[in-house]
């Protein structure tokens, strides 16, 4: 009870090269002395030269901060840690140079085919100074479980087929990721719908007998992919099946 931290830092999520402040404030009887600390990984260090209630901080790497606050009695408290989550490959969602801290979606969730009783996850990411909250939807339904920037279902049911997305939000406002279709499917329903699709493509008189996929999953201004490693893994199978020589090749 001799010091009351009166202001708490809080967590953002900024692009790399972003310049912003963590602030910290207290109340004690007597003088206080501040120290920031950060934490990589589960390397947890003191930060050289930062004992002011203000942290200048340029975004470099994901990390974690907290502040030591102590006073002239030995008394001693810590601040909340903080996450500073930094996004090193944003796009068309790199903040304009007005940007106030409103949510930017930066990574959308993906369509998903999953099979009865197999885990089904989602996700999706976005920058918000402070750091933006999660809520997820399902055909417009509010999902109450599902608070995090990634939806999990160790175990899917057909129910939870429809069209999911995702609202982040912060002080500033709020934006809408795209939305997905997700299709859960029995064994045999996923069995028939592949057979589809090969007596599509053997409808199709080829050529040629050799095919090259290029599953690019890593862009230079965009966030990574998820789905062209299994695009390319399951067209190469079909193809084979057709008897072509497949060449498959991953960014």
């Amino acid at each position: 009870t001799a010091i009351a931290i009166t202001e708490q830092p809080v967590s953002v999520s900024v692009p790399a090269g972003y310049s912003f402040t963590l602030r910290c404030r207290a109340e004690g009887r007597t003088l206080l002395q501040y120290q920031w600390f950060c934490q990589h990984q589960s390397e947890c260090c003191q930060i050289p030269g930062a004992t002011n209630q203000d942290l200048p901080i340029t975004a470099e790497q994901t990390q974690l901060y907290t502040c030591r606050v102590n006073d002239l009695y030995r008394n001693v408290v810590f601040s909340d840690w903080v996450k500073v989550e930094v996004h090193q490959c944003v796009a068309r969602g790199l903040p304009p140079r007005l940007w106030r801290g409103e949510p930017v979606i930066v990574l959308n969730p993906t369509e998903q085919r999953v099979e009865v009783g197999k885990p089904l996850q989602l996700q999706c990411a976005a920058m918000g100074v402070p750091a933006p909250s999660y809520q997820w939807y399902r055909n417009g339904n509010l999902l109450e479980q599902h608070k995090r920037k990634k939806l999990w279902i160790a175990h899917a049911k057909v129910s939870d087929s429809g069209t999911y997305l995702c609202c982040a939000s912060n002080n500033h406002g709020e934006h809408w990721t795209r939305a997905v279709d997700v299709h859960v499917a029995s064994r045999g329903d996923r069995q028939r719908e592949k057979d589809t699709r090969l007596s599509c493509i053997q409808s199709v008189t080829a050529t040629g007998k050799i095919a090259l996929l290029v599953g690019n999953n890593c862009y230079q201004h965009h966030p990574n992919l998820m789905a062209p490693v299994k695009d390319v893994f399951e067209l190469s199978h079909l193809l084979e099946q057709l008897g072509f020589q497949v060449v498959s090749l991953l960014d």
